[in-house]
């Protein structure tokens, strides 16, 4: 028994001796292979996103909110006072220019209005009577003129057939018939200047009558009443605003977007420049222009008032929505441009710095010169060239001569970018 205990114990001694001379070698094996060169496994060198510096057209919009008006809105009034007899529209009725509005009842007016025919009427008889009285007149002159011009050229070849006396009479009876011509054209012109004047009377309370009509003087929506039928209307004639108008009258066909434009944008406005319009309303966007502006900027608020014209044919917009207008403020068309994460800012304007992967897959640091600078991406001017691999994201974990495994990244692609 004793040997067996001996023999078992010298197994255990020698089975953890070699125990550790495998622990040993181990340990000796791993501080070899740190001391010796760096692993060349690809699995173990850093991967880095890039991206490949190409040419883009780059466009730099200027998103301003504004609210869509009618092109034009006017509040109609009558031109005469008078009960409103007839209306023929209501809230939000479509209308073409020359439409019946509404009709006003104006007694006075068709009195006066019979009135002036009356005299028109006797104007035209006295001018007839007149007309008459001339050519009496004129028969009488004629009679006794020639009464005279025998007796004178009888008293001439035969002076003592003819008594003077007879002579003179005929002579006077010449001259007063001659006068009275006269006097009979005098009274025709009164009588047809009478006419006239009675004419021009009727004209105008004609014209003031037909008022009574009142029509729409454009193509357009009535979108307010003021005054429904038995009201009285003021006659609008005057520049007091306490008149009451009959309704208001909005042209929607064509709507105008009058955009604040920003001071800092107004030399690189033009008209006719292209507007992208956005209603969020309708989750739609409309094509439209500049198409004047004041040419002046606001002191108060540094902006100048700028108009685009929108064309509303099926009254899909209403006046009042919102709406957002993409002004494009810079156009670079070819640029050559990365993403803007791919360039780190600097102090000073116009320049950046970037991480370029080379031909070695290494890292290498470059400043470049910047240009048109969008939501997505900016213009290099100078500093890398055309396909050259630029570091898409965190600069910070990478150092200038780093050897990287470069990976295209992911990038989305920008909504509206060219």
């Amino acid at each position: 028994m004793k040997n067996k205990s001996r023999i078992a114990r010298n197994w255990l001694t020698a089975a953890w001796m070699g125990l550790g001379i495998l622990q040993l070698a181990l340990l000796t094996s791993c501080g070899r292979e740190t001391d010796g060169e760096p692993s060349t496994d690809p699995s173990q060198v850093v991967t880095a996103e890039v991206v490949k510096a190409t040419r883009k057209d780059l466009s730099n919009n200027l998103e301003i909110a504004s609210e869509f008006e009618p092109f034009q809105e006017i509040d109609v009034h009558a031109k005469v006072s008078g009960y409103v007899q007839k209306l023929y529209v209501d809230w939000g009725s479509h209308v073409q220019r020359g439409r019946l509005l509404a009709s006003l009842e104006v007694p006075e007016l068709e009195d006066q209005i019979k009135q002036d025919q009356a005299a028109l009427s006797r104007s035209e008889q006295n001018l007839t009577r007149a007309k008459e009285e001339v050519r009496r007149a004129e028969s009488a002159h004629a009679v006794a003129h020639i009464t005279f011009a025998r007796l004178n050229g009888v008293a001439q070849t035969r002076p003592d057939l003819v008594a003077q006396e007879e002579i003179d009479v005929a002579q006077g009876k010449d001259s007063e018939d001659e006068a009275q011509v006269s006097a009979a054209k005098a009274a025709l012109a009164a009588a047809s200047e009478e006419r006239d004047v009675a004419r021009a009377s009727l004209a105008k309370d004609e014209t003031l009558y037909a008022y009574s009509r009142i029509t729409a003087p454009f193509t357009g929506v009535v979108t307010k009443l003021y005054a429904y039928t038995g009201a009285l209307l003021p006659a609008g004639t005057s520049t007091s605003t306490s008149g009451l108008p009959l309704l208001r009258l909005s042209q929607n066909d064509l709507l105008r977007l009058v955009i604040p434009l920003p001071e800092s944008v107004v030399p690189k406005i033009h008209v006719g420049n292209p507007i992208q319009v956005r209603v969020s309303a309708l989750n739609t966007a409309f094509a439209g222009t500049v198409v004047r502006f004041s040419g002046e900027v606001d002191e108060a608020t540094r902006t100048m008032h700028t108009e685009v014209d929108v064309p509303n044919p099926d009254y899909v917009l209403v006046p009042g929505m919102y709406a957002y207008a993409e002004i494009p403020v810079d156009h670079k068309p070819g640029a050559l441009a990365v993403p803007i994460q791919a360039c780190a800012a600097s102090t000073t304007p116009g320049q950046g710095r970037v991480l370029v992967v080379n031909a070695q897959g290494q890292i290498e640091q470059r400043h470049v010169t910047t240009g048109v600078q969008t939501a997505q991406n900016v213009e290099i001017l100078s500093g890398i060239k055309e396909g050259e691999l630029v570091v898409a994201g965190n600069q910070g974990r990478y150092r200038a001569g780093e050897s990287v495994r470069p990976v295209k990244a992911a990038l989305a692609n920008p909504q509206g970018e060219q």
